[in-house]
């Protein structure tokens, strides 16, 4: 099943954007026939349907939020009219998108929620190593999950691209840092990059300062949709034999300069704080 959670990784990392069937079999590395097979037997969906009710679930979000324009909302859909978006999301969702904005709340509406992969084979883990960091500061978007529902991470990564471009210079780091937990277990997680600063940022953008201190370092290869493996071999079996404690403080995800986001291979960091005594 590589092949549907790479179509997977694509489709949630690249839905604002014109895709077709052919597209996302060429990024998962099969046929468009292979994949149209694949993806129904994991997901229950086709990829255009998927795809459709994915985008249609992002935009009954906007709407709830108020969006202003609804054509411009279908166009970022892949709708060519109001009245095509208006058929599709009826369809959909057994409302009108004026409903939608104008109560304001997503009540009643059935949205569908990225699909979770299965965690599949345990990956061979390099030995991890000890690593210093100096103070970085990351700005980004931010959004909270519960830890096992963490499959809107992509999404995010797209709206940072989208909606903050000036923020993914060549020259700065991307970094998913995984910061602000609570007693439920749920976390915030900021797609971001890192700033010299905070002055004059977008007010929307989360903010974090992550203070110099020592790490301990593993690395992901290959693809991205993988690294949930990576995670479980290095928190669940390296980390308990290792005898190193890990710090209550912000852990992250650093992405090599080889990272290619548009096909979702290329090394992954993942830094875990250590206690200091």
């Amino acid at each position: 099943m590589v092949a549907a959670e790479k179509a997977l990784w694509f489709i949630e990392s690249h839905y604002g954007e014109p895709l077709s069937l052919a597209a996302i079999a060429e990024l998962a590395g099969v046929s468009a026939f292979h994949l149209a097979r694949l993806f129904p037997a994991m997901t229950g969906y086709s990829v255009v349907r998927y795809l459709r009710a994915r985008r249609l679930s992002e935009a009954a979000r906007r709407l709830a939020d108020g969006a202003p324009d609804i054509l411009e909302l279908a166009m970022s859909c892949g709708y060519g009219s109001h009245e095509a978006f208006t058929r599709a999301f009826g369809e959909q969702f057994g409302m009108s998108p004026s409903r939608v904005r104008e109560q304001g709340s997503l009540a009643g509406v059935a949205l569908i929620e990225p699909w979770r992969t299965a965690d599949g084979a345990a990956v061979a883990l390099e030995e991890p190593r000890l690593m210093r960091d100096g103070m970085r500061l990351v700005a980004g978007v931010g959004c909270r999950y519960a830890s096992d529902e963490t499959q809107g991470i992509p999404a995010q990564w797209q709206r940072l691209s989208l909606q903050h471009p000036a923020l993914l210079r060549r020259e700065r780091t991307p970094f998913g840092v995984f910061c602000n937990s609570d007693d439920e277990g749920r976390f915030e997680y900021i797609a971001g990059v890192d700033v010299q600063d905070f002055g004059g940022l977008d007010p929307a953008l989360a903010t974090l300062r992550l203070p110099a201190r020592e790490y301990v370092v593993a690395t992901h290869h290959g693809h991205i949709s993988a690294i949930r493996r990576t995670w479980q071999a290095f928190v669940g079996d390296w980390l308990p034999r290792s005898g190193l404690q890990v710090a209550d403080a912000p852990e992250f995800e650093k992405y090599s300069p080889g990272f290619d986001d548009a096909t979702g291979v290329g090394d992954v960091e993942i830094w875990l704080p250590l206690r200091t005594f």
